[in-house]
């Protein structure tokens, strides 16, 4: 399954183009490597996602095309890392310049 695809069935995000977009900014890695929102991705991969602010990482446990609200998580987090100053450019940085 292509991992922008699983991110929303896994209800890490809300949106598919939010993994489309973290996939083309370099924001996600799977296994170590940068990834494309296109990567597909197995039971067992690891998954770090660059978020604003923090940065979360998760290993998956199952594959799924639908899931329930009642259906346990399709992962398990293995981090979740809070940064005090984000890498990107914000408004107000690129404003000023």
């Amino acid at each position: 399954m292509r991992i922008d695809k699983y991110l929303k069935v896994s209800r890490i995000l809300k949106k598919r183009t939010a993994g489309k977009e973290l996939g083309m900014n370099q924001r996600l890695k799977v296994n170590g490597r940068t990834a494309k929102a296109s990567t597909n991705i197995e039971v067992g991969d690891i998954i770090e996602i660059s978020f604003g602010h923090r940065i979360l990482t998760v290993q998956v446990n199952e594959i799924k095309n639908q899931v329930r609200k009642s259906d346990p998580p399709l992962y398990t987090i293995l981090s979740e890392e809070r940064r005090l100053e984000s890498t990107e450019p914000t408004k107000s940085d690129i404003i000023e310049e």
